[in-house]
Formats: C-alpha cells, sequence, structure tokens
C-alpha cells in the first residue's frame, strides 16, 4: 500500500525528486508520514496473485491528507483502508506547502 501511496503521486506526473526538490525551497527536509491506518480484510491474497493497490485522495487538511485505497485482485477487492498521512517538517507537523498541494492537486479536495 506504500507503493500505491507512491504511484499515486507519480501517475498524477509528480515526480517525487522535482517534487522534493521544489518543495525545500519552502520547507527544509520534510517527510510524509502515516498517521494513521484503518484496514478492513475482506478476502484473502495467495501467492502468486497479481494484486492492484487503487489510491484516491478523499481530504486535506492544513498538515494532512486522507486517502483511500483498495488493494484488489481483478474485479474483487482484498483490502479497503483509509490512511492519513502527515507533512512533517523540522520534526513537526506543518501545512502542506502549496507547491505540492498543488502537485497534488489537493487544493480541488475539501
Amino acid at each position: 500500500m506504500e507503493r500505491g501511496r507512491t504511484n499515486h503521486l507519480r501517475l498524477m506526473g509528480a515526480e517525487q525528486q522535482a517534487l522534493f526538490e521544489q518543495a525545500e525551497t519552502e520547507e527544509a527536509s520534510f517527510a510524509f508520514v502515516v498517521r494513521s491506518m484503518h484496514l478492513n480484510f475482506l478476502k484473502p491474497a495467495r501467492m502468486d496473485d497479481v494484486l492492484d493497490v487503487v489510491t484516491w485522495p478523499v481530504a486535506v487538511k492544513g498538515a494532512s491528507i486522507m486517502l483511500a485505497q483498495e488493494v484488489r485482485r481483478g474485479e474483487d477487492v482484498l483490502v479497503k483502508a483509509e490512511v492519513r498521512v502527515a507533512f512533517i517538517s523540522g520534526g513537526r507537523a506543518q501545512p502542506i506547502p502549496k507547491s505540492i498541494r498543488a502537485m497534488m492537486k489537493a487544493d480541488l479536495i475539501s
């Protein structure tokens, strides 16, 4: 699911290295960290299953983003998750910089 969140940014056209370099001009050393995660396991996966992780933003509030994720095998949903990711800079939660919000299209989400 972590890779799904990373790929979500990449597939939106946000190269993380360029995003990080741009954000560093606004905020020194930052990271996104998982603050909380609620998982609902619906069906088991098996070895060698090809799985898809689907990720979409639900809400943005200051220093955090709520994401929804599903792990799927074909049409079957195996796991549903609600993930709150916090923006940390200087060891503390900070408002998400405008450049990152714009790149994630977070300003369109309430």
